[in-house]
C-alpha cells in the first residue's frame, strides 16, 4: 500500500519541474491524509528565485511549514535531508508529528567541500551544503537519541557525465557507503550507542511500522571506497570516493 506522499516544491532539485507550485491547492489532499493517518515528506525549500540558495530552508520553515503545520494539526509531517540549524530546532522544538531524515554528506561535509581545491560537482547537492555551524547542529540532533530524527540517505546516483557537465545536475550517491559514513560521524561523536536507533527503528517507529526483521553488521575494519561504480553503460561517483572509511559491512 502506500505509505506516504513526497512533496517537491517545482524546481527545488533535479527532475522537480513538474512539483507543486502552490500548496493550498493541495489542500483537499493534505485533509485527507491527516485523516488517514498518512505523512507527508516535503523537500523543506521555497524556490523563490528572490532568496539565496543558502536560506531557502529557513524560508521555508517560516513561509510555508510552521503555517501548514498550525492549519493542519492532525498531518504527520516529515523533513527530508533537513540541512540547517533552524530545521533542527524547528523540529527538535515541534510535536510528536514532526520528524526529520538527516543525509550522510550533510553530516560529513559543509559547503567548503563543494569548493575543495576547485568545483566538485560530485559534492553538489539540494539542498545545498551549508556553513559549518549547521553541519555540526545536524550531528548533534542527529546523535541526540530524539526519536524524532532518523536515517534518510537522499541518494542519489547520477551518471558521472550529468554531473561533470557546464550544468551539472543535484546529488550525491551515497547508498553503498551510506552507514559506513554514519558510523563514522556516530564514533566521532562519541555516540556510537545510538546509531542502531537513528538508522532502524526511529523511523518504523514514526511511520507506526514495525522495524526489519533483517540485519545488517558494521565493523571496525578499513574500507576504500571505490572512485566510481558501473552504472548502466556509464559510472556514478559515491560520496567519499578514493578515501578510506573506518568502518566496514560484514562480510
Amino acid at each position: 500500500g502506500v505509505a506516504a506522499f513526497k512533496l517537491y516544491p517545482a524546481g527545488a532539485t533535479t527532475n522537480s519541474a513538474s512539483g507543486v507550485t502552490d500548496l493550498g491547492r493541495c489542500r483537499a489532499v493534505l485533509e485527507a491524509m491527516a485523516e488517514a493517518g498518512m505523512p507527508l515528506l516535503v523537500h523543506g525549500e521555497v524556490t523563490d528565485p528572490d532568496v539565496d540558495i543558502f536560506d531557502r530552508e529557513a524560508v521555508f520553515i517560516e513561509r510555508v511549514l510552521g503555517p501548514l503545520l498550525e492549519q493542519m494539526p492532525g498531518l504527520k509531517v516529515v523533513m527530508e535531508h533537513i540541512t540547517t540549524r533552524q530545521a533542527a530546532e524547528f523540529v527538535a522544538a515541534g510535536p510528536p508529528r514532526l520528524g526529520a531524515t538527516v543525509t550522510p554528506q550533510h553530516l560529513m561535509y559543509n559547503r567548503n567541500e563543494i569548493f575543495r581545491g576547485g568545483l566538485r560537482p560530485h559534492a553538489f547537492c539540494l539542498p545545498v551544503l551549508k556553513r559549518e555551524t549547521h553541519r555540526r547542529a545536524l550531528v548533534e540532533a542527529a546523535t541526540s537519541g530524539s526519536p524524532k530524527f532518523f536515517l534518510g540517505t537522499d541518494s542519489a546516483p547520477h551518471p558521472r557525465g550529468a554531473k561533470e557537465s557546464a550544468c551539472g545536475c543535484a546529488g550525491i550517491f551515497s547508498a553503498p557507503v551510506a552507514l559506513q559514513c554514519y558510523a563514522e560521524v556516530f564514533e566521532a561523536a562519541g555516540r556510537l550507542d545510538r546509531l542502531e536507533a537513528f538508522a532502524s527503528l526511529n523511523g518504523p517507529a514514526f511511520y507506526g511500522l514495525p522495524p526489519s526483521e533483517d540485519t545488517v553488521t558494521l565493523v571496525k575494519r578499513p574500507f576504500a571506497v571505490p572512485e566510481e561504480y558501473v552504472f548502466g553503460a556509464s559510472v556514478v561517483v559515491p560520496i567519499a570516493a578514493g578515501t578510506q572509511l573506518s568502518w566496514s559491512l560484514a562480510d
